[in-house]
């Protein structure tokens, strides 16, 4: 008996957090992005990928892709257990906003 649809279709679970880097730090975020997203990509199972979107007054928005929403919730268990992650984290003063949801986006996840 073949599975329903919703159940063989795999959504991608989305992470968008907003937050404000001081102008004195955004070096240090930048530099600390490439080991972070090499940390997240050898420690946490089912990260797609991310991307970092520059916005005006000092906020960023950072959009991170994972295959399940469980996949998300053993991830932010983990926090910033890894050098590249710890500093990427440092740099940012204040979290702004913090969403998550599945990507509506039907032709993406084919």
């Amino acid at each position: 008996m073949a599975e329903p649809i919703e159940e063989m279709t795999m959504t991608t679970f989305v992470e968008l957090t907003r937050f404000k880097v001081a102008p004195d730090q955004v070096d240090a975020l930048l530099a600390a992005r490439p080991a972070m997203l090499t940390a997240f990509r050898a420690d946490r199972q089912g990260f797609v990928d991310a991307r970092l979107v520059r916005l005006p007054d000092e906020e960023w928005l950072d959009i991170v892709e994972w295959r399940s929403a469980d996949d998300f919730a053993a991830s932010r268990a983990k926090g910033a257990n890894l050098p590249g992650i710890a500093a990427f984290f440092a740099a940012i003063a204040e979290v702004v906003g913090d969403e998550q949801g599945a990507l509506a986006d039907p032709e993406r996840d084919r």
